[in-house]
């Protein structure tokens, strides 16, 4: 199988050569046979990488420890869940993951673009292959999953083949379910933004700087910014449920290196709005689509690098020298792309006045890179200063917090102004008529905020832009409504639901910054956090704000793959027994790793988070860390419906689905006059 799966990653190697040469060459020359060749042999870049997909899959769930991946990430007794999620657990298994979505992204681009005539789509799927050329030689010659275990005895001798017993096992931080589910999600983010990307640097090659490129594109940005976003997200809940550190984000370098591509698609999805509506800011697309693209490879290289220290990244490696190279050469092909296509970038309207729809989306983008820019800074600084200085200086969480909060709070107050202000201009009655509910509102949980005797600035502000944005949003809502119940004559509930329905795009648009709005109150509750340490044996009991825990017992057991402590805290509340938490302290044989599972009781006010750090080898006092994390739900709240925002605006409305109807009738008429 393993002999399969090198063959398999020799042919796509070999076949992504080829189509990105054919696709080039082809489209220069005119010669449409040597381009539909090239589409084949992008197809069979798909059922190669497939293939040796499917081969990897086999040696772990088989324990082949011949495999020097397989044993270095899995044991005899993990769970079959665990061996197969063990796929993307390491380096070499990611990147091929990496590799077939790439190749199967690129399949689907090519059959539903099959019949756009002309050189756009050739030069869009040539560049989307020349990525997969990049990854098929990692895979192949530098981090081959493949590669089989040996002992080299003498000098000039070949390696003996060598199976062990059993594997090292699965990182115990990895043995949850949500790490199972948060890298391919993040992955579907990564390599999802090359496909805007070749299509930007496409329309840059022939020169057709219109809306089409964006329009082939739009669900493709959405749905790897909504895979990017909620890979981070799944991240963080990981982060908080398995880490037993009381928090969600670190601000750690890897995740860093998730949320930058975040924030600049984030501003790539605004500016397109004003692109489409008013033929502007075409140089701020091409640019944000690009620097999109080249900060997932970069998130890619200093995660697999080992050029800065994290929990979350590999282990040291040369492929890091590779993806430099590779991001430099992109960097640069791009940039000269961009700068010698100034003259087709010229925007057909200008800038009308600051307080209006234009200018807020193009404040929206100028804080998005500010906040990329800062969190770039802070994440690259201890690595320039050992460079520069000999010495490392670490950059914490404090740094980040300083300069990101206000950045944050100023993002949120776009959100709630944008959906006010008119295109082109915005006269002063309609600004008076529009902003009076939301600034009353902001102004009235401010002051209640102050009453209740909350004192600091950031929450007292981040909890009134959340009114602010929230009365903006029930407002767009109410207006929309009302105004179809006059035009249509319909009852509230059904003029609701198509005025949604008929609008998807920009009414999803609103129930995303209303999922935003949840998450921001989320983290503002952690400005209140509680934590409290305790040492106590069983019948004792200790004190966290309104709770009182009790230690009924500590009892230990063990399966196959792991020991484990366990203790059973009686929570009382109001003088009465509410539930009970179990927290554990585990240790896993094979990789000889302990870890803690935290025990977590979730409500709409606050978490009680209690992790077990362990007991004295003597048999002392259990070791208890109680926090109470005010409003963190809402974080996984306001996630769920962001999600449900961009369904409804990845969803086609009415006059999309008929056009898409009557277009895929003349695409099997020309198939026919073709066959003809």
């Amino acid at each position: 199988m393993a002999n399969f799966g090198n063959l398999s990653l020799a042919l796509a190697f070999s076949f992504s050569i080829y189509s990105t040469i054919a696709l080039f060459f082809g489209t220069q020359s005119g010669r449409r046979e040597v381009v539909k060749s090239g589409y084949n042999a992008l197809y069979a870049v798909l059922f190669f990488a497939t293939c040796a997909t499917v081969a990897l899959i086999v040696l772990l769930a088989r324990s082949d420890f011949n495999i020097e991946y397989v044993a270095n990430y899995t044991n005899r007794d993990l769970p079959m869940f665990y061996k197969l999620a063990a796929f993307w657990g390491g380096q070499k298994g990611s990147l091929l993951l990496w590799t077939w979505l790439l190749a199967l992204f690129s399949a689907i681009i090519a059959y539903r673009q099959r019949h756009l005539r002309g050189d756009f789509i050739n030069y869009a799927l040539g560049i989307m292959m020349l990525t997969s050329i990049f990854f098929l030689l990692l895979n192949k010659f530098v981090a081959n999953p493949f590669d089989t275990l040996g002992i080299q005895h003498q000098e000039g001798l070949s390696a003996v083949p060598f199976t062990p017993r059993d594997g090292r096992g699965l990182n115990p931080l990895l043995q949850h379910p949500e790490m199972v589910i948060h890298p391919p999600v993040l992955y579907v983010g990564f390599v999802g933004f090359v496909v805007p990307f070749a299509f930007a640097m496409a329309a840059l090659m022939t020169k057709e700087m219109g809306n089409a490129w964006l329009k082939i594109t739009r669900r493709w940005s959405l749905a790897s910014w909504f895979f990017l976003g909620a890979g981070i997200l799944l991240g963080a809940n990981w982060a908080y449920v398995e880490l037993g550190w009381g928090g969600y984000w670190a601000w750690d370098p890897v995740e860093n290196a998730s949320l930058m591509p975040w924030l600049t698609g984030t501003a790539f999805l605004h500016s397109v709005i004003v692109q489409e509506r008013r033929n502007m800011l075409k140089v701020w697309n091409v640019s944000l689509i690009s620097a999109t693209y080249l900060l997932c490879i970069f998130g890619t290289f200093i995660t697999r690098s080992g050029i800065v220290s994290s929990v979350h990244a590999f282990a040291k490696s040369s492929i890091g020298y590779y993806f430099l190279v590779f991001l430099g050469l992109m960097a640069i092909g791009s940039a000269y792309l961009i700068l010698t296509r100034l003259k087709y970038l010229k925007s057909e309207n200008e800038l009308d006045t600051l307080v209006s729809r234009e200018s807020s989306f193009l404040f929206n983008n100028i804080v998005l890179l500010a906040a990329c820019f800062a969190v770039l800074w802070g994440t690259m600084f201890p690595t320039l200063s050992e460079a520069i200085r000999g010495e490392q200086i670490t950059i914490g969480p404090p740094f980040f917090n300083k300069i990101n909060i206000p950045i944050g709070l100023f993002l949120l107050f776009l959100t709630g102004i944008a959906p006010l202000l008119a295109w082109r201009k915005t006269s002063g009655r309609s600004l008076r008529k529009n902003f009076l509910p939301p600034v009353a509102a902001g102004i009235i949980a401010a002051v209640a905020l102050i009453i209740a005797g909350v004192r600091s600035v950031y929450p007292v502000m981040s909890f009134a832009l959340c009114a602010f944005v929230l009365v903006t949003i029930v407002s767009e809502f109410y207006r929309g409504t009302a105004a179809r119940i006059r035009a249509t004559g319909e009852q509230f509930i059904e003029a609701f639901t198509n005025l949604i329905l008929r609008n998807k795009r920009r009414y999803g648009g609103y129930v995303v910054h209303l999922g935003v709005v949840m998450m921001f109150a989320g983290f503002t509750g952690s400005a209140f956090n509680t934590e409290t340490h305790a040492e106590i044996r069983e019948g004792e009991q200790f004190t966290i704000k309104d709770y009182t825990l009790v230690c009924r017992k500590v009892e230990e057991g063990e399966n196959p793959n792991f020991a484990y402590l366990r203790a059973t805290l009686d929570v009382i509340k109001n003088g009465k027994q509410a539930y009970s938490l179990h927290p554990e302290k585990r240790y896993y044989f094979a990789s000889e790793q302990a870890t803690s599972e935290v025990a977590i009781k979730s409500t709409l006010k606050e978490d009680l988070y209690v992790v077990f750090s362990g007991m004295d080898e003597n048999g002392g006092p259990a070791v208890i860390q109680a926090y109470v994390n005010p409003l963190v739900v809402w974080i996984w709240i306001g996630g769920f419906t962001l999600a449900f925002g961009t369904l409804l605006t990845v969803l086609p409305d009415a006059r999309e689905v008929r056009f898409n109807r009557r277009k895929r009738e003349l695409e099997r008429m020309l198939e026919a006059s073709e066959k003809i």
